[in-house]
């Protein structure tokens, strides 16, 4: 690492933004394309080109903090506030499919029945697979946060078992909701309330898939010995991120299962 006269990360040029960037723009159109001309071929490129690009960029932020010593304590309030931001940003993003959950069921319009579930919809009954997913989620929320502790008190083998055991709820989480996606009586084009329940369901499990990701990345991290008890920025953040997940997914229970 050259010497510099600041604590902070001047960094360098890096491919990956404008390349992940245009990976997630040849995902959406090879939806479309899977959607319409049932083909897959573009759709799987660049699912393959998303996650080179995630490994490579992931990569070079470990090298970054652990090897070259970059992530300073400035650098890391940065990233913090960064993190949160891009938190709030995902906030936002989940307020959309509440706000149209919200506006198609509080006044039904006449077009579906006047009331909702609107007619010839059998909605799933929420004390069944939903309540059992709640429950795996409130239990992932606790072993991160024990996970979270065991770090700052240097108990890395504490530290992995409650991670471990966080990404295991996390993976029979998603097993779970994908059988009740595929026993569902309704599907995505099933008026607004299939529209709604898919799409906003659909997104947060999405998410979980991604922070499932986040913390096996962070798992292998603390096996390689990459984070300390005053360093390790990258598996808070991988922390917020579940608990973000977990608060959306209450909201959603309440008001998509609930109503």
């Amino acid at each position: 690492m050259s010497h510099q006269s600041h604590p902070y990360h001047m960094v360098n040029p890096s491919p990956w933004p404008i390349i992940g960037s245009g990976a997630a723009l040849l995902i959406t159109s090879g939806l479309i394309l899977w959607f319409h001309k049932h083909t897959s071929a573009l759709l799987k490129l660049s699912l393959l080109l998303t996650t080179l690009t995630a490994y490579q960029w992931w990569r070079d932020v470990v090298r970054e903090s652990t090897f070259q010593g970059h992530h300073t304590p400035p650098v890391q309030k940065n990233l913090r506030y960064g993190m949160a931001l891009f938190i709030i940003s995902e906030v936002m993003f989940f307020t959309g499919f509440f706000w149209a959950l919200f506006y198609v069921s509080v006044l039904p319009a006449p077009e579906i029945g006047g009331h909702w579930p609107p007619t010839g919809i059998t909605p799933i009954n929420p004390t069944g697979v939903p309540l059992l997913n709640t429950a795996i989620l409130l239990s992932s929320g606790a072993t991160i946060t024990w996970a979270h502790h065991a770090m700052k008190l240097g108990q890395k083998k504490e530290t992995q078992m409650a991670l471990l055991l966080t990404i295991t709820l996390g993976l029979y989480f998603s097993f779970i909701q994908l059988s009740e996606y595929k026993e569902a009586p309704f599907t995505i084009s099933d008026c607004i309330y299939g529209s709604v329940f898919f799409v906003a369901t659909g997104f947060h499990g999405l998410h979980v898939i991604i922070g499932t990701t986040f913390l096996i990345t962070c798992l292998l991290r603390i096996y390689k010995n990459h984070l300390t008890t005053k360093h390790h920025f990258g598996f808070e953040a991988a922390a917020w991120y579940w608990h973000f997940v977990d608060v959306v997914w209450l909201f959603l229970f309440i008001s998509v299962y609930c109503s």
